[in-house]
């Protein structure tokens, strides 16, 4: 990093803009994966747009790197520095402006934290329907970077669905203001989707208009006791059927929950922990008693639990989305998020099955995840007598073998957590030739020099 960079940075900025603290360093250098190490040269923290135009100019203009971050709750490494980058941390934009009741939409900054847009958006009996685990950390620029899924995909869709309007910075510094808050708009090549799920290495996301709808009415939860994963697919042929809309499908293992309890002292309320349990979300459920009382009869499920109200809703809940972090927390877990298509599942899951029983036989092994929309979270546990190393390099020998038979079923290697550093290597299996050297040539136009986001994805 130059002097004249230096010089220009601290004349053309407030103090506080910049930070070389090595505490900050090392915690915005870094995402939720454990797998890199942060390595960034300087943190900065810009206020505004402008200051984020500004900022990318100067980068630009003297060849730095520049690594952009949100909430950093990423699985894939698309928000690490470990190559000496600037972190560009976008959590001072956090502005919620007014809500449209009659456009149902909502301007946010890029910095604005998930789960404040559906408190904000609650109060006027509306909903962003972009919700995950990790709401509570996650901000909006990074859930439109990557894309982001979570557990309500089955019912309203990915986040690009709805998102409006971007407002982003090119890395030469251009400001582009991409489609506004239009509804319609068939004027050419909608850019605004190209940098959603780009993972950050096309553009700086700013701001968004982003898309409301009303909040359910009324919402059911349920949690059922099975026996299988064969069993979790075929109560969710059940559940389509059902006589209600189905909000989320979720499902994880008693491995899951051990860690759960150990953890946060949770578990499933069930007098024996089950192999694997259901969450079940619905919206406008009639006859519950008469559907319930068949899947008993059929013998689909060995036990279930109603929610009676939301703070055994949100208990409920708790147990699904507590899983995450408390893997991490009571060990070094090797994660996987992949996708099939619906039809795929039964055959897939039967061959994973097949595959982690003969390569893993005596390893811990955590499923858990959105199966309702095809996304599986596998989760292999590093034994405590393996070293970190020996761990890394064995579950990247399964992973061939895993990714091999999610190519062979028309699947996707990374279904929400994007391509990062993590699944650079396998992004082939999911891509053609054709569409990667067509990324390539995008990233080149938006990005000449290679210094946004570099090595990610691509």
């Amino acid at each position: 990093m130059s002097q004249a960079f230096t010089d220009a940075l601290n004349e053309e900025f407030p103090a506080d803009f910049a930070s070389r603290d090595p505490a900050d360093l090392a915690t915005y250098g870094k995402d939720w994966t454990k797998v890199f190490a942060p390595a960034p040269s300087l943190l900065v923290r810009p206020r505004s747009t402008d200051e984020v135009s500004r900022f990318l100019k100067l980068a630009s203009a003297h060849g730095i790197a520049v690594v952009p971050s949100g909430g950093r709750t990423g699985l894939a490494g698309g928000a690490v520095a470990a190559k000496g980058e600037v972190v560009l941390s976008l959590e001072r934009m956090r502005k919620i402006h007014a809500i449209d009741p009659v456009a149902l939409t909502v301007r946010v900054e890029a910095g604005a934290i998930t789960e404040a847009v559906h408190a904000a958006t609650a109060e006027a009996g509306l909903f962003w329907p972009v919700d995950f685990a990790s709401k509570g950390s996650s901000q909006v620029g990074g859930n439109i970077a990557t894309n982001a899924g979570g557990v309500r995909v089955i019912r309203y869709g990915l986040t690009r669905h709805w998102v409006l309007g971007l407002t982003v910075v090119s890395m030469n510094g251009e400001v582009m203001e991409l489609n506004g808050a239009l509804e319609k708009n068939n004027t050419g090549v909608d850019l605004r989707q190209l940098f959603i799920g780009s993972e950050g290495i096309l553009g700086v996301i700013t701001e968004a208009t982003l898309k409301l709808t009303r909040l359910p009415e009324k919402v059911d939860v349920f949690l059922f006791a099975l026996d299988s994963l064969q069993g979790v697919l075929k109560l969710f042929e059940e559940a389509r059927r059902g006589p209600f809309t189905v909000m989320a499908y979720e499902f994880f293992t008693a491995a899951c929950s051990a860690r759960l309890e150990k953890h946060r002292g949770l578990r499933p309320p069930f007098e024996k922990t089950p192999s694997h349990c259901v969450l079940l979300e619905v919206e406008a459920a009639k006859d519950l008693d008469g559907w319930l009382a068949g899947l008993f009869e059929k013998g689909l499920v060995l036990d279930g639990t109603l929610a009676a109200d939301v703070s055994q809703q949100k208990s409920l809940w708790s147990l699904r989305e507590g899983i995450s972090e408390s893997l991490s927390a009571t060990g070094l877990p090797h994660k996987n998020d992949i996708a099939l298509p619906i039809a795929k599942l039964s055959e897939f899951c039967a061959e994973l099955e097949s595959l982690l029983a003969s390569r893993y036989p005596a390893w811990e092994l955590c499923l858990f995840g959105h199966i309702g929309d095809g996304n599986l979270h596998v989760n292999i546990m590093k034994p405590d007598a393996l070293s970190k190393d020996e761990f890394l390099k064995r579950t990247h020998e399964v992973d061939a073998d895993m990714f091999a038979l999610v190519k062979k079923h028309q699947g996707s290697v990374s279904a929400e957590h994007g391509i990062g550093l993590l699944k650079k290597e396998w992004l082939g299996h999911t891509r053609s030739a054709t569409e990667i050297a067509l990324m390539r040539q995008m990233k080149a136009i938006f990005d000449p020099k290679g210094l946004l986001n570099p090595g990610k994805v691509l």
